[in-house]
């Protein structure tokens, strides 16, 4: 399972280009970067409700985290580079 959310940023990668009518995940991308951020900005808000109510949260979580990897991928970042760059500060107080 630790290799999970690499491998999701590894298909939302492959979505690019796909048909959008087959691909939510490919329609998403193909509208750019604010499109992306916009939807992943609706998301943090149902996830802040939902943590607020103590209800739905972990739907909500994932949707977060999904939104999240399309819309660095909607800006080319790599999700490998978010992990390294977070291994970096692992030894940070």
């Amino acid at each position: 399972m630790n290799n999970f959310l690499l491998e999701l940023a590894k298909t939302i990668e492959s979505k690019k280009g796909e048909d959008t009518k087959k691909s939510y995940t490919s329609f998403l991308l193909s509208k750019g970067f604010n499109e992306c951020l916009n939807k992943y900005r609706e998301e943090s808000e149902e996830f802040s409700e939902a943590i607020k109510k103590n209800s739905n949260i972990i739907h909500e979580s994932a949707d977060v985290i999904y939104h999240f990897l399309v819309t660095l991928e909607s800006r080319g970042i790599k999700f490998f580079d978010v992990i390294t760059e977070l291994e970096k500060r692992k030894n940070q107080s």
